[in-house]
């Protein structure tokens, strides 16, 4: 997560500082940029918003036993399940910066019910 929140702030101080001039197209670049940014941020906002982790939070607080808090984690970990896959497609796009680790790489695995791309499609 911190990588990509600084990777989102580089990509927006380079948009804003673009001067669009008379090339309106430069502008409208800009703008979508600008767009795409406020866009990570907000499914990065989603992904961290995880009731999961609130859960966690105020098992710790209240004490709970060892099996109590495995239960917590448990059930807490299936909104995470499913949030996560959101920041590992994100990163895809930073993959060619100097600081992206090779365990972030998005592996790709094919659907069992779905034809590979060498087979034949009916």
């Amino acid at each position: 997560m911190v990588f990509l929140k600084a990777r989102l702030r580089e990509d927006e101080t380079a948009a804003r500082a673009v001067k669009p001039g008379k090339d309106e197209g430069v502008a409208v670049l800009r703008d979508r940029a600008l767009a795409d940014v406020k866009a990570k941020r907000r499914l990065v906002a989603w992904v961290e918003a995880n009731q999961g982790t609130t859960w966690k939070a105020n098992a710790e607080a209240q004490g709970l036993n060892f099996w109590q808090k495995g239960i917590v984690d448990v059930i807490a970990a299936v909104p995470e399940y499913f949030r996560s896959p959101v920041i590992a497609r994100l990163l895809t796009a930073y993959e060619d910066h100097p600081d992206f680790q090779p365990e972030w790489k998005l592996v790709e695995v094919e659907d069992e019910y779905e034809p590979a791309d060498h087979e034949k499609r009916r």
